[in-house]
């Protein structure tokens, strides 16, 4: 396998260096239930997305898990995310599962079979690992929020604590995704946007690592990365960075504008 330079953004080298820096600048690291439950004054909430590729959210997971930390697992409910081996696997790592639902754009709008959907997914995870938090999926080529479905049911009635896009107060807390394959991703963004309380862009990893040892980051920051757009192939690093792309000229000219 060729191996990416030490130098190349979204590789797990880049990865592990972001979290031993978070680690260096005193953050403590937080599932996103016990953050809801109890925030630590100075904390990190690793949110993860495995929209497909869910060996690549394997590696992530045993990384955390050799560096002491934890974070949460969103697993959609279909064939290229729901790998029953790999959750069980990141549950007895120590990481919270979580759904990541997108029941209104399966279900073409029909909220009753959402919500059919939405509460069979969940059981059928609960099966495999505790569920108690939620993540909706952007579904970015579809015209159906499924965050929509909440206008008219209530998560809690199942048993969910909480959901972040509702029940995180992002002007407090600083909020990082790695949608678009960038930091600075909100243009060509369909859905994973939120009302932020901070003045600050990152485009590179290299870029986040820089504020965390200058001790410019915010005490709360929540994290959102794709596993699947990080890899040390670097067959696989320039064909994703090249899908990336051409999606990201998609979504902004047809999706975002």
């Amino acid at each position: 396998m060729i191996r990416c330079p030490d130098r190349m953004d979204f590789s797990l080298k880049k990865y592990q260096t972001l979290l031993t820096s978070l680690l260096q600048a005193g953050y403590d690291f937080q599932t996103f239930d016990c953050f809801l439950k109890d925030a630590i004054p100075k904390t990190i909430v690793l949110r993860h997305d495995v929209d497909r590729l869910p060996e690549h959210a394997l590696r992530f997971a045993e990384l955390q898990r050799g560096l002491g930390i934890t974070g949460v697992y969103y697993f959609r409910s279909v064939p290229q995310s729901w790998d029953e081996r790999i959750i069980r696997k990141i549950a007895t790592l120590g990481h919270e599962i979580g759904y990541h639902y997108e029941c209104l754009t399966t279900c073409k709008g029909n909220l009753s079979l959402a919500i059919q959907d939405f509460e069979k997914n969940l059981m059928a995870l609960r099966r495999l690992a505790p569920v108690l938090t939620v993540c909706m999926h952007g579904s970015p080529l579809s015209r159906f929020d499924s965050r929509d479905l909440w206008k008219t049911y209530n998560y809690r009635d199942f048993g969910i604590t909480g959901e972040p896009y509702f029940d995180v107060d992002f002007t407090n807390v600083l909020y990082l995704t790695d949608t678009g394959r960038r930091w600075d991703g909100e243009k060509v963004s369909v859905r994973d946007k939120v009302n932020s309380g901070f003045n600050l862009v990152f485009r590179q990893t290299d870029d986040i690592i820089q504020a965390a040892q200058q001790k410019a980051l915010p005490n709360q920051v929540m994290f959102t990365f794709h596993p699947q757009r990080w890899s040390d192939n670097t067959f696989f690093w320039l064909k994703e960075a090249t899908s990336q792309r051409i999606k990201n000229v998609v979504k902004h000219y047809f999706f975002v504008r």
